[in-house]
């Protein structure tokens, strides 16, 4: 591992294992002649990533030979100067800053606390938000260039406008009393529902469908079925079994996290609107004196 890699590693929170399994003041290690404590490493182990805890419990004195060389080139950096010599100290200064900033505000962002009342409240609210929708569904599928010469033993493929006005007719059949499951068992080529009586899922708003679908489906009410909805291969129908709404207990994780994003974003917001810039010479920001130093 390079002296590069332990200072990048150096950024995540994790706790290793076998650090943990001795009293903070014990005397697990001697660097340089330095007593290395237990808490010591431990403390250095919450913030190496996974991967890096994992070389430690794979071969702990590589791992402390590594440390050694940070403490060893740092003190020599030190008695250098070097973190007073530019451009050095502005980056240790603008990376405290950077490490203060994400300390406060993941200290601020955990101190948000959302009530059980405040989540009942939100969904109430919001219940159109969680709506789910159990359906059906007829699939027709449809080729751009079908083939010139068909197989006269095998299934015809339809083009685009031969696809829609089989959907259209079989919509007029359903509406007309026909049995949607009877006919999807005849017609739909989605083999998946076609084996479960015509059963689709069950759609959240919060899915990831297209925006043609979710817009189908939820506009239907318990019974109904949608106009034909193009897609890249085909036409889809389909029809509304259960319109309800997922349960609190469901979305409750969700409506905390929300929840507490929004009180985060309001406090940066807040913090961002007490920050007073002004810019005392324009002339210097249009001139080379504010491009970066060769």
């Amino acid at each position: 591992m390079k002296l590069a890699s332990i200072l990048v590693l150096m950024t995540t929170l994790s706790v290793g294992a076998q650090a943990q399994a001795s009293a903070p003041d014990a005397h697990v290690a001697t660097i340089d002649g330095r007593k290395v404590t237990a808490g010591e490493l431990q403390a250095l182990l919450s913030v190496l990533a996974p991967q890096a805890q994992q070389n430690f419990l794979k071969s702990p004195k590589a791992f402390l030979d590594q440390i050694g060389m940070l403490y060893r080139v740092t003190e020599m950096a030190e008695k250098a100067k070097l973190d007073q010599a530019s451009p050095f100290k502005e980056q240790l200064a603008f990376q405290r800053m950077q490490i203060l900033y994400n300390a406060q505000s993941n200290a601020v962002y955990s101190s948000i606390h959302i009530s059980a009342e405040e989540v009942k409240k939100f969904y109430e609210a919001n219940k159109d938000r969680y709506s789910q929708v159990r359906v059906k569904v007829i699939y027709v599928s449809f080729s751009s260039n079908p083939p010139a010469s068909p197989d006269p033993k095998g299934k015809k493929i339809l083009t685009e406008s031969e696809a829609k006005a089989k959907a259209e007719s079989l919509l007029g059949e359903i509406r007309a009393g026909g049995d949607f499951v009877k006919l999807a068992k005849q017609h739909s080529e989605d083999a998946d529902s076609v084996a479960r009586d015509a059963e689709f899922a069950t759609i959240r708003k919060s899915d990831n469908i297209p925006d043609a679908i979710k817009a189908a489906i939820f506009s239907l009410k318990a019974g109904q079925v949608s106009e034909p909805v193009r897609q890249p291969n085909g036409f889809y129908l389909f029809r509304a079994e259960d319109v309800t709404a997922q349960p609190l207990d469901q979305v409750t994780e969700d409506i905390v996290t929300q929840a507490r994003q929004a009180r985060f974003n309001q406090w940066m917001q807040d913090v961002q609107q007490r920050v007073q810039v002004k810019i005392e010479n324009p002339e210097f920001f249009k001139s080379n004196a504010a491009a970066p130093a060769k």
